[in-house]
């Protein structure tokens, strides 16, 4: 696989069925803010030995590929239906990490402010890159 495409940069990217669309489309937005989370938790990964964060983010990673190609493929596109998609199933299992961290700390009263570790400072990036992530799929949803 090649790092770039040799097709000029007219300012359009292709999307993966092929249609060229203006790299400021809201699609290219949404999947360029999964893509960004998706290398900020490879870094937050760097931070930790191989414990169980490190295998839950790498999962995580592994279904962000996932919903970058969903993202990636317009809905009407013959390719729609060769791509995998994020399942209920995933969801669930997210939720319910969540859940457990959050049952294993005190209640927040108030807001936190991003530093401590190094690993959480990272953790704190990759959670504000997610929320802007996920404003540009909700975005995207809604203009589709």
């Amino acid at each position: 696989m090649k790092l770039y495409t040799r097709t000029g940069d007219s300012g359009e990217t292709s999307l993966f069925d092929g249609t060229r669309v203006p790299k400021d489309h809201p699609r290219v937005t949404a999947f360029g803010d999964v893509d960004e989370l998706n290398c900020l938790l490879g870094w937050c990964r760097c931070a930790d030995a191989q414990g169980l964060l490190w295998q839950r983010i790498e999962r995580v990673q592994h279904e962000l590929f996932v919903l970058g190609s969903e993202l990636a493929t317009p809905a009407g596109s013959r390719s729609a239906g060769r791509i995998p998609r994020v399942s209920q199933d995933e969801n669930a299992r997210l939720e319910g990490w969540i859940d457990e961290a959050a049952a294993a700390v005190p209640p927040l009263r108030q807001f936190i402010l991003p530093a401590g570790t190094e690993l959480a400072a990272r953790l704190h990036v990759a959670r504000a890159v997610c929320r802007r992530a996920e404003r540009a799929v909700v975005g995207l949803a809604r203009a589709n």
